[in-house]
């Protein structure tokens, strides 16, 4: 017998629910959307990122694929970026909290997703690249990078927030990027998306 996916429609009731799997989700519009499996790269690029990022601030700040971020939509949506910076009050008011960051807690101050391998129509393309630029930006998370070491694109992608929609800036080969968040971060694209090789 199928078991029907089940539908969610607060953020209260995803975050009450357990499939008794180890599986990870992302919640889009109120349903379960099975996140796919990481490649070893992505792991690598963004544990690097986050060991580049501990020179300028404390570790608490810091979370690194364990912590769920809700954003809005249609219906109940909540996203667990590759990487993300938090400010000091987000970090107290989630103190003894369950992980995900809710609406009414300020937004992270910097977020990093390693695309997915995919072409323009394809579910991964269309999550990375259409769907979470415009959750981050209504979400007013001041900066977002995209980093893609997908064959053929090799980019680092860093977008600034103005006046509510992204503004974007590519990073490649020897390129230093330029981060406004955190201009101390001295990396080239090729330094990001060669990460661990």
């Amino acid at each position: 017998m199928t078991q029907a996916k089940p539908r969610f429609r607060t953020i209260e009731e995803y975050l009450d629910y357990d499939d008794g799997t180890d599986t990870r989700y992302e919640l889009v519009d109120g349903e379960l959307v099975e996140l796919p499996t990481e490649s070893w790269d992505a792991g690598t690029i963004s544990l690097y990122l986050l060991a580049q990022l501990l020179s300028f601030i404390p570790f608490y700040l810091i979370r690194h694929k364990d912590t769920e971020i809700t954003v809005t939509g249609a219906s109940a949506k909540a996203r667990i970026p590759d990487l993300m910076v938090v400010t000091e009050t987000t970090a107290i008011a989630m103190t003894g909290q369950k992980g995900l960051i809710p609406l009414t807690t300020q937004p992270p101050i910097f977020v990093v997703e390693v695309v997915s391998p995919g072409k323009p129509g394809e579910d991964n393309y269309e999550r990375d690249y259409v769907e979470k630029p415009k959750e981050y930006a209504a979400r007013g998370i001041p900066e977002f990078w995209q980093i893609d070491p997908n064959e053929g694109r090799d980019v680092v992608i860093v977008l600034t927030l103005k006046d509510g929609a992204y503004q974007s800036r590519e990073f490649r080969g020897s390129e230093k990027v330029v981060s406004p968040t955190f201009p101390d971060l001295q990396l080239t694209a090729d330094q990001i998306l060669r990460a661990g090789r």
